[in-house]
């Protein structure tokens, strides 16, 4: 799950919303879950509270299963499945200066994504 993280850009490979793109709202790691901002909608039909209101329907971006959307890279605009790499890949110095902690790298350019 660690593939996908609040904020990113996301391709949607399957379903209703094949094709589109949208910046991920909520993951939800249990359900396998992710939600997407404007893709994947849909209506709930709100009955009036009050005599007099009239009743409503609300659009919102229901979860899709994870394996639907596929990570943007944000420098080449392709879609890929990141490669984990720990350290700055660069130099050894570096990596010894910066915390060794994993990145997500991008398959194509293998430009770090966060």
């Amino acid at each position: 799950m660690k593939n996908i993280k609040k904020g990113d850009k996301v391709k949607i490979i399957g379903g209703k919303d094949r094709g589109k793109t949208g910046k991920v709202l909520q993951v939800f790691p249990r359900e396998r879950k992710v939600s997407v901002e404007g893709l994947n909608l849909l209506i709930k039909h709100l009955r009036p509270r009050r005599q007099g209101e009239k009743g409503q329907r609300i659009e919102f971006p229901a979860p899709l299963t994870i394996s639907n959307a596929m990570l943007v890279c944000p420098k080449c605009g392709r879609p890929t499945k990141p490669i984990f790499k720990t350290g700055s890949g660069q130099e050894k110095e570096e990596a010894d200066k910066k915390s060794a902690r994993k990145r997500r790298y991008c398959r194509h350019c293998e430009q770090a994504i966060d």
